[in-house]
């Protein structure tokens, strides 16, 4: 027999990411799971880097950029709607949020979130702007 799911976003977030950025919950599979994510504008994330999941990113609102390290390469990409990236395992990021809007987007992690140590500190290219939830 299927085990379906269905949510709505909550008005609230769930949480804090270990990055600093509001999160909400979404659902989980056996193989993965989706929640969206949103940086208040003027922000700055924490540089962070996963020990074990990969994700896929899907920009929904805002503008900003987001860099990424991993070995060798390393760049910065503009964000906004529409976008959708990539953070492989091991790969070290960080993001911000221009002024005028939070950046809103979507993360699908391969495998499911495995826990507060999944996320480790990293040296970003940015000064992070400390926890949304303590800064108001």
């Amino acid at each position: 027999m299927v085990a379906w799911e269905t949510k709505s976003i909550g008005r609230q977030p769930d949480g804090v990411a270990p990055d600093g950025s509001e999160v909400y919950l979404g659902l989980e599979c056996s193989r993965g799971g989706l929640a969206v994510f949103v940086l208040p504008a003027g922000r700055i994330s924490r540089a962070v880097r996963h020990r074990t999941i990969e994700e896929v990113w899907f920009f929904i609102d805002g503008e900003g950029e987001l860099w990424r390290l991993s070995g060798e390469s390393e760049e910065i990409c503009r964000v906004g709607p529409g976008v959708f990236l990539t953070i492989p395992t091991g790969t070290a990021f960080q993001f911000r949020a221009f002024e005028g809007a939070p950046l809103r987007f979507a993360i699908a992690t391969m495998p499911p979130w495995p826990g507060g140590d999944e996320a480790l500190p990293a040296d970003g290219p940015w000064v992070a702007t400390g926890d949304v939830e303590t800064e108001s």
